[in-house]
């Protein structure tokens, strides 16, 4: 018995990284997955490698912040799986960096698009379904920068992760009394594409792994554990909280 088995779980951001690393948890955990992300042929081969474990997985190729596209996944989901148990909302980008003066205003947008209003959207199409089932896990994928942590030339990141968890909180204080559990995930700095372009020297990444108590960045499946947690029964009792798994970087300093 698996600790997602019966359940259907979207993810979003699934490509790579977190996302992807969390669709072959939970596929694994026993849940029917619908994975999300523009790269469809990444996409694929992520349903193909679900399929040949034994598992069952459905693609959408879409961009998280586009409306239609959230409506699809819950179609989808819904479609080929009866139900929709689990939203893991992990769609996010870095934007543009620099100091705030220097930021374009569509540069400011595009980042919140990506990071805050996909989860909106998503959300939005995802409650519906999702109370339907009387128990269900929301989780947005927020971060510790701009919530524990301020880094320079980040603003628009950090302030779009920190209204994650504004979005949680409200969320879960709605909707808790029908059985919607939603819950924020905070990592800290984790080896993804996306972690990599953000320190592309070796001196730059040194800085960010000496932000965190354990002096190193997390891998993708360690975030995607935190993730398992929340979306599982283990977390029953869980909502509405910023869960940190940011290897102390919250506590640490220097």
């Amino acid at each position: 018995m698996g600790l997602l088995d019966r359940k259907t779980a979207i993810i979003t951001g699934a490509s790579s990284g977190i996302g992807r690393e969390a669709a072959l948890l939970f596929a694994r955990e026993g849940a029917k997955v619908v994975v999300v992300a523009r790269r469809g042929h990444l996409l694929d081969s992520l349903v193909d490698e679900i399929a040949a474990a034994g598992g069952q997985a459905a693609a959408l190729a879409a961009d998280a912040s586009d409306e239609r596209a959230a409506q699809a996944m819950v179609e989808l989901a819904l479609g080929r799986f009866g139900a929709l148990d689990i939203a893991f909302n992990n769609a996010g980008a870095l934007g543009a960096p620099g100091s705030l003066p220097d930021l374009a205003l569509d540069d400011w947008r595009r980042t919140l698009d990506a990071n805050l209003t996909s989860a909106f959207l998503c959300a939005k199409y995802q409650i519906p379904a999702m109370l339907k089932q009387g128990k269900a896990s929301l989780i947005f994928t927020s971060s510790f920068v701009g919530h524990a942590v301020g880094l320079p030339g980040m603003a628009a990141y950090a302030a779009a992760k920190s209204a994650l968890v504004g979005l949680t909180r409200s969320l879960a204080a709605e909707y808790g009394a029908q059985g919607l559990r939603v819950n924020a995930l905070l990592p800290g700095g984790t080896d993804t594409e996306m972690g990599q372009a953000a320190t592309p020297t070796a001196e730059q990444r040194a800085w960010v792994e000496n932000l965190h108590a354990l002096k190193r960045l997390a891998s993708p499946a360690e975030i995607a554990g935190a993730a398992l947690y929340l979306a599982s029964d283990l977390s029953g009792f869980t909502s509405g909280a910023a869960l940190f798994a940011d290897g102390g970087a919250s506590s640490a300093r220097g």
